[in-house]
């Protein structure tokens, strides 16, 4: 059984030119060392965010970690907590570089679908930053993946997730999916929502990074290079903790749009700035 959130973006609907494009040469550099990162990366044993942090800065990406604060409204919301120890961690999910940044910006262990291990030469960087792999919309496999989330949690590692299941353009976002959040209350832990926004320069945003729809790898990586200056601002909010994971999924994810603007539900449905709908 296959059970696949869905979104409307798509590079033809979604993906905006730089206002400011790098120049072919730099382009070029980029990609080189890019290749020389992953090179170098598959000979040396052990698993290091070193490899993540050296990947996007070959890549001409600026990582910027910003302190954030959320405001919640309404009884029954999950309340914050002290910012020790291990978490999960759920961010919006724009990107196939975000795990990788997220190991980077954050030391966490990613959550990644199991068809990145086996990407060319990006796979291989992926398990190296320590990476847990599930198997996107397979039902069956899902208990098996909390679980492993949880035991990950336990050893007092903190895990960075994606609830939203799929990727977005990074101008509209999907519904947080309460599962994941289950093993953060089966390992005693706090959740920690983190907002990924990428940006030019100039601070206008930008859906260079995103890899959406029949997207390829080869242009997201093209689109990202392309750009003279590229930044992902990872904002940290305050932990929260609850006896529901419904309530910390609906927590997380407001927390995440009060810093992001994306579009939000309403009336049970997905609104994205092009117009588009999903249910």
């Amino acid at each position: 059984m296959s059970w696949f959130p869905t979104s409307p973006c798509t590079p033809q609907a979604c993906i905006q030119k730089p206002s400011r494009p790098a120049s072919w040469v730099r382009r070029l550099v980029r990609v080189l060392a890019a290749v020389s990162v992953v090179a170098a990366a598959l000979v040396v044993r052990g698993t290091s965010p070193a490899w993540s942090r050296a990947l996007v800065r070959a890549l001409g990406i600026r990582i910027e970690v910003r302190r954030g604060f959320a405001v919640y409204g309404g009884a029954g919301w999950p309340r914050e907590v002290g910012g020790d120890g291990s978490a999960l961690i759920v961010a919006n999910h724009i990107s196939w570089l975000d795990p990788l940044v997220m190991a980077a910006a954050l030391g966490g262990t990613p959550l990644a679908k199991q068809e990145v291990a086996t990407w060319p030469l990006i796979g291989g960087l992926v398990r190296r930053s320590g990476a847990l792999f599930i198997v996107r919309g397979s039902l069956h496999a899902l208990p098996e993946a909390v679980a492993r989330v949880s035991a990950a949690l336990r050893e007092g590692r903190s895990v960075a997730a994606f609830p939203e299941g799929t990727t977005w353009c990074g101008r509209g976002g999907g519904t947080f999916r309460p599962a994941v959040f289950q093993a953060a209350l089966d390992a005693g832990v706090p959740v920690r929502p983190v907002a990924l926004a990428y940006r030019e320069d100039n601070q206008q945003g930008s859906t260079a990074a995103a890899y959406i729809g029949q997207d390829s790898l080869l242009s997201s990586v093209f689109r990202m290079v392309s750009v003279r200056r590229l930044t992902i601002q990872v904002t940290v909010l305050p932990p929260l903790t609850a006896v529901d994971r419904r309530h910390l999924a609906r927590a997380a994810e407001a927390a995440v749009v009060c810093v992001t603007g994306q579009a939000v539900r309403q009336t049970g449905r997905v609104l994205h700035p092009s117009g588009l709908t999903v249910g």
